[in-house]
């Protein structure tokens, strides 16, 4: 059973930063792409950046040069570094991961528990 575990969610001050990581285990053959997701009170879920097995990646426009996204492929780990953070970063923050579980099953979507980031004064 594949588990994706998020961990680095915490309350910060405008201006601060945080680190968030995700760890996939289980029996897993192959992880494509990976990213973060996050779901405020009351809107829907959106993607806030994605990065391939190849390390190719992409942000919303809203967390561009704020946050960075990178993976640890040896480790089954997708990181994020959020730096000055704002209030409008609060929400629910949710990993994602692309993979099979052996060379013959298809690919699947696989999601953390979520991780919650509040950013306050």
């Amino acid at each position: 059973q594949v588990q994706l575990v998020e961990s680095g969610g915490g309350l910060v001050q405008p201006g601060g930063s945080l680190r968030l990581s995700c760890v996939a285990s289980g029996i897993i053959f192959s992880i494509y792409n990976m990213g973060w997701y996050r779901q405020a009170p009351g809107k829907q879920r959106e993607l806030v950046a994605a990065i391939t097995s190849g390390g190719i990646t992409n942000y919303v426009d809203s967390v561009k040069g704020r946050f960075t996204i990178s993976r640890d492929n040896a480790k089954n780990t997708v990181y994020l570094q959020m730096n000055s953070l704002k209030p409008e970063d609060t929400a629910v923050y949710y990993c994602n991961a692309d993979l099979s579980l052996s060379v013959f099953s298809q690919r699947a979507a696989y999601w953390g528990q979520g991780t919650q980031v509040t950013v306050s004064s």
